[in-house]
């Protein structure tokens, strides 16, 4: 059990900390829905310009693709990840069976994301910024689970599998900045100055 503890330890805190972003991220999503309901026409909080806003996303029926507000869905999966991450440093261990379901859900969140990411740079040519948070940790969160569930046994029983998936660890920051340029860059072809809007508000 020590041994697990210590080996696994990190990718708990992780989950920790990407479900609380994430959770906030999803609550305040939420909490602008509301007030687009009540109040329609107005601007949300998180309106900043005409490319960073959570107004048209949120109106959109991307914003509610299963008859219901996205946000919800995130408030509620990121309690999920809490509970696994606060699991995970606690020592807790899981039957494989449980890990293939957890991963089933991180990887379904990914693809959901990645399918929001495309619809708000190609179809809705906006940026919401409590979304780009929601991106931001999820992409990690796959990344991380992905290699962890090789190296826990989960995907596989090879012994030189995991001793791979665990030399790997040290490399997911960079997989991770790897992945935030590919959208950035995404973003950028596709004509939403970005990078030029962030320079625009810092100076």
């Amino acid at each position: 059990m020590t041994a697990q503890r210590t080996r696994h330890i990190g990718y708990g805190i992780w989950l920790i900390i990407a479900s609380l972003v994430g959770w906030w991220a999803a609550f305040q999503l939420t909490v602008e829905k509301f007030f687009l309901l009540e109040n329609p026409g107005e601007q949300t909080n998180c309106y900043v310009s005409v490319l960073l806003q959570c107004d048209r996303n949120l109106g959109s029926w991307q914003g509610e693709v299963f008859g219901f507000p996205n946000p919800l869905i995130g408030v509620a999966g990121w309690m999920a990840v809490l509970v696994m991450g606060v699991a995970v440093v606690a020592g807790v261990r899981f039957p494989r069976w449980f890990w293939a379901l957890f991963g089933v859900g991180i990887a379904g969140a990914f693809a959901f994301i990645c399918w929001l990411i495309g619809q708000s740079v190609f179809v809705l040519n906006t940026l919401c910024p409590w979304c780009m948070v929601t991106w931001a940790v999820t992409i990690p969160t796959f990344i991380s689970t992905a290699v962890h569930l090789v190296r826990n046994g989960t995907l596989t029983t090879s012994p030189r599998a995991k001793e791979r998936a665990g030399r790997l660890v040290v490399w997911i920051p960079l997989m991770t900045i790897v992945a935030y340029a590919i959208v950035i860059a995404i973003i950028q072809f596709a004509g939403l100055d970005l990078l030029g809007e962030l320079v625009g508000m810092l100076f």
